[in-house]
C-alpha cells in the first residue's frame, strides 16, 4: 500500500512539474510585426520591439517572442512607424476612379485630408451641374449632397486609405452667394454658418479656404471669421491657402493670425512658401510671426510639400476680375479684344492686387501637365516660353489662348521657390507635410495627363532626401512631422501614434532604401523602400505590392454626433 501511494505521489509531482514548465499557452494575434525599430511617432529614439495587431487596433508593443500570429512580418533592420498623414490631399476625385490611392499608399500614407477651399459638399443642383461640367478624364455621377454623404460614398465604394475633410469656404460661398465679387448678405452668411455646423456634426475637421482664387478671394476677413466661429463651436479648426504667398505674404499671414485670435480656433497655413525670388527673404519673417503667435498661446501651424515648384492652373496667372462669374464668362471675356489687352497689361505687371504667378515664375518657369482638350495634350511637359515660340505670340498671349482653346484653367506647374527655403521649412518643428496632389497610378485614365512629382514623392522625399541624405532632421523627427504632429493639428482621435489601443495604421519601411523617383520630366514613378502598410489593421501593401484591400474609413473631427454611439459599439465588441 505504501509503495502504491509513493508511486502515485511521484506521478502527481511529475504532472505538476511538467505542467508548470509549460506555462500558459502562447497568445495568438492577427498580426505580429517582429524585431523592427519602432518609431512611435512622438519623436523619441526608436526601440526594438514587436508590434501586435488584433482587428483594427494595436494591442501590444514589446517582446512577443512567445506569441504567435496568423500573419507574421520580419521587420529586422526596418523602421516601424505610424501611417503617414497627407495634410493636403487632392484625391477627392482620383479615389472615386481608383480607390487604391496608389501613389500615396506606396509612400506609406494612410490618411488623406481634403478640403482646400473646395470640398465635395455641401452641394445644390447648380453646383452639381458645374462640377459635372468641369469633369475631364475622371467621369462619375455625383450621388451625394452633403460633405458627410460624400465621405461615406467613398468608403462604401471601397478605398485603401482613410479620409477626412475640411468644409470648403469656397464651396459655401458659391452655394449661397455665387461666383460674383459681392459681399455676403447677413441672411446668406447665416446660411453659410449653418452649413458649417451641419458639416461639423457630420465629422468635418473645420473650415478650409483658398484665397488666391476667384471666387474665394471675394470673401472678406469678417466672412471668414464668421465661418470659423461656427466651426469653433464644435472644436473645429481653420486652414488656409492664404491670400498671397508672394508680394503680400506677411499681410496674408497677419489675416490668418487675426482669424485665429478672433475665433480662438487653431489655424494652419497650407503649403507654406515665399513665392517669387523677390519674396524669398520674407520667409524668415513669417517664421518669426508664427513663432511669436505660438509663444502667445495660439495654435498656429503650417504644412508644405518638398519641392521648389507649385502646381495649379492658369487662373493663377490672370487677374481675378476677369474670372468673376462662371467659367464660360471668363472665357468670353478673354475673347473680347479690349478685355484681352487689359489682361495682357496686368499679367506683365508686378503688383499686389492679385497673386500673379505668371510674373513670379516667368515664361520659362511655367510648365504644363494637363489639358482637357485632347488636341492640346501633345503640349504636356512644355513650358509657356516654348509654346509661345511655337505659336509666334508673346507668353502672356499664349497663356490666354491656352485657356480659351482648352476651355479650362489648364493644369500648370510654376517654379517659384528656393531649395534653401524648402530645407528651412522642413526643419521647423510645427510644419507637417501634404502632397497637394491626387493619389493616382501610372496606368489607365491617369496616363491622359501628367502631374507634379509631389504626387508620387512628397513623403518618401522627407524620409530619403531630407532625413537620411541631407540630414536636415533626424528620422524620428521626420516621422513625428508626418504622424503625431498632423494628427494633433486636425484634432483626430487614436491615430498618428504607435500606442496600444490606437487604430492600427502602420508602416514598415527600409530607412536605407526609401527614396522618391518622380521628377518633373517623368513624374509618374512610384517611390520605393516602403514595404508593408496596414490601414485599420488590414494589410494594403505587402512586400511593396498592393494587396487589393480597401479598409479605408472616414476619420471624423471632434464635432461628430456619432462619437457616443461608436464608443458604445466598440465597448460591446471588446466585451465579446
Amino acid at each position: 500500500m505504501k509503495t502504491v501511494l509513493k508511486r502515485t505521489a511521484l506521478l502527481l509531482t511529475a504532472v505538476v512539474v511538467f505542467g508548470c514548465s509549460q506555462g500558459p499557452p502562447p497568445v495568438n494575434y492577427d498580426v505580429i510585426i517582429r524585431s523592427g525599430s519602432v518609431y512611435d511617432g512622438s519623436g523619441a529614439t526608436p526601440a526594438q520591439a514587436d508590434v501586435a495587431i488584433n482587428g483594427d487596433r494595436i494591442v501590444k508593443i514589446g517582446d512577443l517572442s512567445e506569441a504567435t500570429a496568423t500573419n507574421e512580418i520580419d521587420a529586422a533592420g526596418k523602421a516601424v512607424s505610424p501611417g503617414f498623414i497627407n495634410m493636403l490631399s487632392w484625391a477627392p476625385e482620383s479615389l472615386i476612379i481608383d480607390g487604391r490611392g496608389m501613389s500615396d499608399i506606396k509612400q506609406g500614407v494612410t490618411l488623406e485630408v481634403m478640403g482646400e477651399g473646395w470640398s465635395m459638399g455641401p452641394l445644390n443642383d447648380e453646383l452639381k451641374a458645374m462640377a459635372a461640367a468641369r469633369q475631364r478624364d475622371f467621369k462619375y455621377d455625383i450621388e451625394w449632397t452633403t460633405l458627410g454623404e460624400y465621405l461615406e460614398f467613398l468608403v462604401n465604394r471601397g478605398i485603401s486609405p482613410n479620409v477626412a475633410s475640411y468644409v470648403g469656404a469656397t464651396t459655401l460661398r458659391m452655394l449661397e452667394v455665387g461666383s460674383d465679387d459681392v459681399p455676403a448678405t447677413d441672411e446668406q452668411l447665416a446660411r453659410m454658418q449653418e452649413h458649417v455646423r451641419v458639416a461639423m456634426r457630420e465629422g468635418a475637421i473645420g473650415v478650409g479656404s483658398s484665397l488666391i482664387y476667384a471666387p474665394a478671394n471675394f470673401a472678406s476677413t469678417d466672412e471668414l471669421i464668421a465661418l470659423v466661429e461656427a466651426a469653433a463651436e464644435y472644436g473645429g479648426r481653420y486652414i488656409s491657402h492664404i491670400r498671397s504667398e508672394g508680394n503680400r505674404l506677411e499681410e496674408s499671414v497677419d489675416e490668418l493670425l487675426e482669424i485665429a485670435e478672433t475665433t480662438g480656433a487653431p489655424a494652419e497655413i497650407y503649403h507654406l512658401k515665399a513665392a517669387g525670388r523677390d519674396n524669398w527673404h520674407k520667409l524668415d519673417n513669417v517664421f518669426a510671426m508664427v513663432e511669436q503667435a505660438r509663444a502667445d498661446g495660439f495654435e498656429i501651424t503650417a504644412d508644405m510639400y518638398t519641392y521648389t515648384a507649385g502646381a495649379t492652373g492658369l487662373d493663377a496667372a490672370m487677374p481675378l476680375w476677369v474670372q468673376e462669374g462662371s467659367d464660360e464668362e471668363w472665357f468670353a471675356r478673354l475673347e473680347d479684344p479690349a478685355i484681352r489687352e487689359r489682361v495682357l497689361v496686368e499679367m506683365n505687371e508686378d503688383q499686389s492686387e492679385w497673386e500673379n504667378l505668371f510674373y513670379h515664375a516667368g515664361p520659362h518657369g511655367v510648365m504644363f501637365i494637363g489639358f482637357r482638350n485632347p488636341e492640346l495634350r501633345h503640349l504636356t511637359g512644355k513650358t509657356l516660353a516654348e509654346i509661345a515660340d511655337m505659336w509666334e505670340v508673346t507668353p502672356a498671349e499664349a497663356a490666354i489662348d491656352l485657356v480659351i482653346k482648352d476651355r479650362s484653367r489648364v493644369d500648370t506647374v510654376y517654379f517659384l521657390m528656393s531649395e534653401e527655403n524648402v530645407a528651412k521649412k522642413v526643419a521647423k518643428p510645427w510644419v507637417s507635410f501634404g502632397s497637394d496632389a491626387e493619389a493616382s497610378a501610372p496606368e489607365g485614365v491617369f496616363l491622359n495627363s501628367s502631374t507634379h512629382p509631389r504626387a508620387y514623392g512628397t513623403f518618401a522625399r522627407v524620409l530619403g532626401k531630407f532625413a537620411r541624405d541631407d540630414g536636415v532632421i533626424p528620422l524620428q523627427e521626420a516621422i513625428r512631422k508626418m504622424t503625431s504632429l498632423p494628427a494633433a493639428n486636425i484634432g483626430i482621435r487614436e491615430r498618428g501614434s504607435l500606442t496600444e489601443g490606437f487604430y492600427a495604421d502602420v508602416v514598415v519601411f527600409d530607412p536605407a532604401a526609401v527614396r522618391d523617383h518622380a521628377t518633373f520630366e517623368e513624374p509618374l514613378q512610384y517611390a520605393t523602400g516602403i514595404e508593408h502598410v496596414f490601414v485599420n489593421g488590414e494589410q494594403v501593401l505587402k512586400d511593396g505590392e498592393h494587396t487589393g484591400a480597401t479598409p479605408g474609413r472616414v476619420v471624423r473631427g471632434p464635432g461628430w454626433t456619432g462619437w457616443e454611439e461608436q464608443g458604445a459599439r466598440e465597448a460591446t465588441e471588446a466585451a465579446r
